[in-house]
């Protein structure tokens, strides 16, 4: 999975979650995205993601920037 050439603070990410390689971590366009509901990561929709980047946290899904998710729906 390619990482994220710039970094923003707060933005907005678009396309299909996929699974990372340990149990409960997705991942879109090199973000790890903590604190969304995983029904609607694998549901296999492409989804708006608003939120931010979340610094100096660690995780045990070992890839990805963390970006904590404030909203996630589904694109018609």
């Amino acid at each position: 999975m390619p990482q994220p050439t710039t970094l923003p603070d707060v933005g907005e990410l678009t396309g299909v979650p996929e699974r990372g390689v340990e149990s409960g971590c997705w991942l879109l366009d090199g973000y790890l995205l903590l604190g969304a509901d995983e029904t609607l990561l694998a549901s296999g929709q492409p989804l708006r993601i608003t939120g931010h980047v979340e610094h100096d946290v660690l995780t045990t899904c070992q890839q990805g920037t963390p970006f904590r998710v404030e909203n996630a729906v589904p694109i018609q």
